[in-house]
């Protein structure tokens, strides 16, 4: 059985990176994440991370540099992350309870999920 791929936005801006706290499903409601999504059939990972920034957050980005390679989720789940800067809009909180910008010493004062932890700790030398 193949994987399921979600793909997640690092966006940072002035140091910061954008986290945003998720609305459901419940089991996750209230948990911090990189915002994105599952990557649809015949959609590239890029292409997907675009998407998913736009339908969430009301931006368009673009996608600069993968952080490491293949994160697993769960046994049959993948993410995999690039960073990106905003090039046209202001963040929105359309799918999620809030939206936070976080430097380095702010990054652990959310509570993120699991799946996003390791990421995070990969982009600390990116932040301020």
């Amino acid at each position: 059985m193949t994987d399921l791929v979600v793909v997640g936005a690092a966006i940072i801006r002035d140091g910061r990176l954008l986290a945003a706290q998720r609305a459901e499903p419940p089991h996750m409601a209230g948990g911090w994440e990189l915002p994105g999504g599952k990557v649809d059939p015949g959609e590239s990972d890029e292409d997907a991370v675009v998407r998913e920034c736009h339908e969430e957050l009301a931006v368009k980005i673009r996608p600069l540099r993968r952080v490491g390679g293949d994160w697993r989720l769960s046994e049959r789940a993948l993410l995999r992350v690039w960073t990106a800067e905003i090039v046209e809009g202001e963040p929105r909180a359309l799918e999620h309870l809030a939206l936070r910008w976080l430097a380095r010493d702010d990054l652990y004062d959310v509570a993120w999920l699991p799946g996003d932890r390791p990421v995070i700790a990969e982009l600390e030398p990116d932040l301020r």
